[in-house]
């Protein structure tokens, strides 16, 4: 029977963790809130302490919130490093940097510990249903030891290269999909400005070039008022100053997301941080005087 630690249970690690053990893993579970422990122990996993994962399991899946904490978790006071055996696999699911991969890494190389750096994108849905698509850094003998788990939690799972890659393409990803989420609020504010319907502006263009995902899903949120996030505008503004501090050691110029960083440094000043990203359209409401919403 397949056997791995879950450290970290929020919007994203609770149905990840409930999708292995679905899926016929043991699981054993850590997480600060004993609500999210309790609701996955009821599911079929054993709940155990930071050091006891570590004994216990050769293989350990972390996703939390930020690099630092990911990093006290491994190798803090009563982290997994006091404990972790070699030839386990650590695979960091966290939205973090490069440099912080890196550091994790090499410090789990010094106990014979494999680390792969493995963020996802998907959101909540995706986690709820096993579809998550899986970008993952490190040693090629450590994902096929963990494919059989990435394949459970997702879609699909592709090792891109080296420690680090996998978190490079997920900040790649959040650019993306952050500044997507952006256009499609400013273009719906012009629509609803102009009187236009939202709701059939929508159905006439989502099945041409400027039909995504994003507009997929985040246009219903947005006309119905619904700002329960599958991914926070907190989340995403640590994602997207992790993207900007990269890409200026790198010395890469990324205009359009250094606006995006001050639009949502304005949400959070207004008190929207805790609103799925499609919160995004507030602000640009608030220039113009408009609500996006169903027309009566």
């Amino acid at each position: 029977m397949l056997k791995a630690g879950f450290i970290g249970l929020g919007i994203m690690g609770k149905p990840m963790s409930t999708n292995l053990i679905k899926g016929g893993v043991e699981v054993w579970v850590n997480d600060i809130s004993k609500e999210a422990v309790d609701s996955v122990v009821a599911a079929g996993a054993k709940a155990a302490t930071i050091p006891e994962i570590g004994e216990n399991c050769d293989v350990i899946i972390t996703i939390l919130p930020t690099g630092a904490i990911v990093q006290d978790v491994l190798f803090g006071e009563n982290g997994l490093i006091t404990t972790i055996k070699p030839g386990s696999v650590v695979a960091d699911m966290s939205s973090v940097t490069a440099t912080e991969s890196h550091f994790c890494a090499d410090k789990l190389a010094e106990k014979g510990v494999g680390f792969l750096d493995a963020p996802v994108s998907g959101g909540e849905p995706g986690a709820i249903n096993g579809t998550l698509a899986i970008m993952v850094g490190g040693k090629e003998n450590d994902f096929n030891k963990l494919k059989p788990y990435f394949d459970i939690m997702g879609k699909s799972a592709v090792l891109i290269g080296d420690t680090g890659s996998g978190s490079i393409t997920k900040l790649v990803n959040q650019t993306i999909v952050n500044l997507n989420i952006a256009t499609v609020s400013e273009a719906f504010v012009l629509a609803a400005k102009a009187g236009v319907d939202p709701e059939k502006v929508y159905s006439a263009i989502c099945g041409g070039l400027a039909g995504s995902q994003v507009l997929h899903d985040k246009i219903p949120m947005i006309v119905n008022r619904n700002f329960k996030p599958g991914g926070t505008i907190k989340v995403n503004h640590k994602d997207i100053k992790n993207v900007l501090d990269t890409a200026h050691a790198l010395d890469v110029p990324m205009p359009l997301t250094a606006q995006l960083f001050e639009i949502q440094q304005a949400l959070k000043v207004a008190g929207g941080i805790m609103d799925d990203h499609c919160g995004y359209v507030k602000y640009f409401e608030r220039l113009a005087g408009v609500e996006v919403k169903k027309v009566d």
